[in-house]
């Protein structure tokens, strides 16, 4: 089983370059296969997420090709839209985001069949908030034996929906099924993600009408086909912050390229709190840190607010600040999984309900860790770079689903980081670093 075998106590400096954004991916990709025509898509994040959802799409007929490592060609046109479309392997129930191919195939067939997600345990993440949105359409909606959502409509009708809370996800799939109903669909109380705006840039490419995307009220007027597109997907926003937490928890100099800065300026404002400098350009941005760190307090909540995918990279930096500092965690209630990852390490962490309250020390050492999701297990990373010792971090398949190359662009800055298979391979890397 893959680990990953960290030496910490290294000042990171040097450049790197960010990807496309994941969760605007996850979208757009389902987003093409609703057009009988060739979508061409670039700056696509080679992640695990992303592969999965290609093959699942590949499974039900589109045809898909890799132009290069991060251009892909899809054509819907080979899915076949009667009652035996059906999306379900074993791949696809690992991912959260296999629910976007229920608003993509409800939207172009009026009907979708797909395998109930998987993902991240990081709590409660149900999607009556997406089936809601389907049925004020005019679905039918059932989950049936084998954990599948089975979605149906005689003819799909634009509609005024209200979400009772802000939902990414359910603001994606209700706009991707609402783009070929009829009529015009208005969702109030939508999430404004970067990633939002992205997939419904991309729509709009397609042929579609979507206006206020970004705000909290999107109006989708629906048109009667989509068109084939190319279309370039936005910097991702949490790989980015991690690489800016990273830089600062090493106390290191790392010029972070291909990024929009304006969609980082919650990560920003925090770390130039706790006493870090944060230099932006046009498309990148700077991040330094060398004296000592200040307490503060982060409260996670929809954007523009602070991003949840962040809280927990931040609260490592936060448990080697001056201080006590409060973090709370309004979004998801199972986000603090990685809090005893860190106390294993050194930090002094106690958590209480949705908020962790954080001691800072002067040092981490290094340890014997498990991810427990994608965010918390790249935070692990940050803390290993940061830590005295060696470290070995296990699971990292959950940080493979959204990190790039995460172990290259981390040697690139003089990080000391392998990946290794075996108990021997690790004793030996032990040996080599000291």
């Amino acid at each position: 089983m893959e680990r990953y075998a960290i030496k910490g106590g290294k000042v990171l400096e040097g450049e790197i370059t960010i990807a496309g954004a994941k969760n605007a991916a996850l979208g757009i990709l389902a987003a093409a296969v609703m057009t009988d025509e060739e979508c061409i898509i670039e700056n696509v994040p080679y992640v695990s997420d992303t592969r999965t959802l290609l093959k699942a799409i590949e499974g039900i007929g589109a045809k898909v090709k890799y132009l290069d490592r991060h251009t892909v060609s899809i054509c819907g046109k080979g899915i076949r839209g009667d009652r035996s479309l059906s999306v379900d392997d074993e791949y696809i129930r690992k991912i959260r985001a296999s629910y976007y191919l229920i608003g993509a195939l409800l939207g172009k067939y009026s009907y979708a069949n797909v395998a109930l997600p998987g993902g991240c345990d990081i709590g409660a993440r149900p999607i009556d908030l997406h089936t809601k949105g389907f049925e004020k359409l005019g679905a039918k909606v059932d989950t049936v034996h084998g954990g599948k959502v089975v979605a149906e409509a005689d003819q799909l009708v634009g509609a005024h929906i209200y979400l009772d809370t802000v939902s990414v996800g359910a603001t994606i799939n209700i706009m991707l099924a609402a783009t070929l109903a009829e009529g015009k669909t208005t969702i109030e109380n939508a999430a404004k993600e970067p990633h939002i705006v992205d997939v419904a840039n991309f729509l709009n490419t397609m042929g579609a009408n979507i206006k206020g995307a970004g705000t909290d009220v999107i109006r989708v007027r629906g048109v009667t086909k989509l068109h084939g597109a190319e279309y370039s997907i936005i910097p991702d926003q949490i790989e980015a912050g991690t690489f800016m937490a990273m830089a600062v928890a090493t106390r290191g100099n790392i010029l972070i390229q291909n990024v929009i800065p304006k969609h980082l300026e919650a990560i920003s404002s925090k770390l130039i709190e706790m006493g870090a400098t944060v230099i932006e350009y046009d498309d990148s941005v700077r991040v330094m840190a060398d004296g000592k760190l200040k307490s503060t307090q982060i409260k996670t909540l929809p954007y523009p607010g602070f991003p949840t995918d962040m809280q927990a990279h931040m609260a490592t930096v936060l448990a080697l600040a001056e201080g006590t500092s409060i973090v709370t965690e309004s979004i998801f209630e199972n986000r603090f999984r990685y809090v005893q990852e860190l106390v294993r390490m050194g930090a002094k962490i106690r958590v209480e309900g949705n908020v962790a309250i954080i001691n800072g020390v002067q040092k981490f050492l290094g340890a014997n860790l498990t991810a427990p999701d994608l965010r918390a297990g790249a935070a692990l990373v940050i803390a290993a770079l940061a830590a005295e010792g060696v470290s070995v971090i296990e699971d990292i398949e959950y940080i493979k689903r959204g990190y790039e190359d995460f172990d290259e662009k981390i040697r690139s800055l003089g990080g000391n980081m392998e990946i290794l298979d075996t108990d021997k391979d690790i004793q030996k890397f032990k040996l080599r670093v000291g």
